[in-house]
């Protein structure tokens, strides 16, 4: 019984000291990603957190005289994860919606995107419709399975649509005939094709045309504001466009344009 107090009393401090390493000190900036979303957040060979989306608000940060923090989350519970105070931001490649506007408060557009179809090569596959009776991919959570959502049709011609984690994962069944194709950001595609080699192409058609935005609380405008303003300072004074140009091989960004 004495062991067993014991053995409860160190498990109790362990959660203790494991819920306290969560906290978020008042100096830190806490962006919350995928970490598995290149090139906007993602694991580099050594195991840390780099990309486009990283660079940029490491330099914000660093304007804001803050410390800066990377924090995986899971995707579909982002927004419980930013109401709750863990994590100041979602930063990672999300795309602005009606719905999401509603909810949280957002900067202005940084970048454009899309709803696009990743499939093999020799899938024969050319045009949405040719999915048609097949299976398709989407990360749970994300705009993708939301922009299917709002094509019913084409969602109804679907054998199955199957739920990832993430789209490393799908993109990895794809690969190996698991999946006809999967629905993803085309700011993703282009670099996993520009990246990987593997034997995948787009589809032409796209499902939405979208725009990528960060996200706060909907009553934390100051901090959105002053994100905002670092970011037209970086625009203007051409550290946009040298990130911009070191992940996508040209200064693709819309700030302050």
């Amino acid at each position: 019984m004495k062991i067993t107090k014991m053995f409860l009393a160190a498990f109790a401090s362990l959660m203790v000291v494991g819920m306290s390493s969560c906290s978020k000190a008042d100096n830190e900036f806490v962006l919350g990603l995928d970490d598995s979303f290149p090139p906007m957040g993602f694991r580099d060979e050594n195991n840390e957190i780099v990309g486009y989306d990283i660079d940029l608000a490491k330099e914000v940060a660093s304007r804001l005289g803050l410390k800066f923090r990377a924090q995986p989350i899971s995707w579909s519970a982002k927004e419980q994860e930013l109401n709750t105070g863990k994590i100041d931001c979602i930063w990672n490649g999300l795309s602005i919606t009606p719905e999401r506007l509603e909810q949280l408060a957002f900067t202005k557009p940084y970048l454009n995107n899309a709803q696009v179809v990743i499939v093999r090569a020799d899938s024969g596959i050319t045009r949405l419709s040719d999915l048609a009776g097949k299976v398709l991919g989407v990360q749970a959570g994300s705009s993708a399975s939301d922009a299917v959502d709002e094509v019913p049709e084409f969602k109804l011609s679907l054998k199955n649509i199957v739920d990832f984690a993430d789209n490393i994962v799908a993109l990895n069944d794809l690969e190996i005939g698991g999946l006809d194709g999967v629905a993803m950001d085309s700011v993703v595609a282009d670099y996993s094709l520009k990246t990987t080699g593997k034997p995948f192409v787009i589809l032409s058609e796209s499902l939405a045309p979208e725009q990528y935005g960060i996200a706060f609380k909907k009553d934390n405008t100051e901090l959105r504001d002053k994100v905002q303003n670092a970011l037209n300072e970086m625009a203007a004074d051409g550290t946009v466009a040298k990130i911009s140009e070191k992940w996508f091989g040209s200064d693709i960004s819309i700030i302050g344009k």
